[in-house]
């Protein structure tokens, strides 16, 4: 490669970035994968949000519950991550916090990963009082009120834990789960049921997909530099 218009240190540095970019884009690989259900999806159930009328109001057509959500035979909010191969290996945390929002009187999203140390930042975008109160058995619990609309909380977990699960002492039917990791490798499910992990280092890993009523499932991938491994996992029906 002919670096025009550059001589000595410049060329040579000009050398090197011709050298490491190539290899910095191709670092890591992507595990990606489709959690689907066999049989008959369960039967959602209708909300009762009548003992408060703000979340009545803020569902007027009425909500169904989201423990299970199947469609076209995928299934959504699976929390799926390396549970274990990555050694004593360390990871920045990152500096943007993850976001939890309450929406119509529901946790918004569902399930969400973060690490250990990373700032979550908690929502209340209704119009009524939350309480919001986290179970965590590794971390510090807390349990916090948030009466006004547009306020928020920000909290971390010292631990990592899968899964954190988040309650409203107000409502009851509000609940959430949050997998505390200690790395960055991690994604729920989409509405089509697909997952994607960007980024993993080059190595064999076992994969975990979590749901939270249906358990947890594993397999074993293996990551190539610039690679794509694939892990699809298959739930069956249980009672909710």
């Amino acid at each position: 490669m002919k670096y025009v218009g550059l001589t000595g240190g410049s060329a040579a540095l000009a050398a090197i970035l011709g050298f490491v970019l190539p290899q910095l884009a191709n670092a890591g690989g992507t595990i990606s994968g489709t959690i689907s259900f066999d049989g008959a999806a369960p039967q959602r159930q209708a909300v009762k949000m009548s003992a408060d009328p703000t979340c009545e109001a803020a569902n007027p057509g009425g909500r169904m519950g989201e423990v299970f959500l199947v469609k076209d035979g995928k299934v959504q909010n699976v929390f799926v991550y390396i549970k274990d191969g990555l050694g004593a290996q360390k990871f920045d945390v990152p500096a943007t916090p993850a976001v939890m929002d309450q929406r119509g009187c529901m946790y918004s999203p569902r399930v969400l990963g973060v690490m250990a140390g990373q700032e979550l930042e908690i929502r209340n975008s209704d119009a009524t009082l939350h309480n919001v109160h986290s179970l965590a058995e590794k971390s510090k619990q807390f349990n916090n009120a948030m009466p006004m609309k547009g306020m928020t909380i920000k909290r971390k977990f010292t631990e990592p834990e899968v899964m954190v699960r988040f309650k409203c002492d107000v409502h009851p039917w509000m609940a959430a789960y949050i997998g505390v990791l200690n790395h960055p490798f991690h994604a729920a499910t989409a509405e089509n049921g697909t997952f994607s992990i960007a980024n993993v280092p080059a190595g064999t890993y076992t994969i975990e997909a979590w749901h939270e009523k249906m358990g947890a499932q594993t397999a074993s991938v293996t990551v190539t530099d610039g690679g794509a491994a694939t892990a699809d996992f298959t739930f069956k029906p249980v009672a909710e």
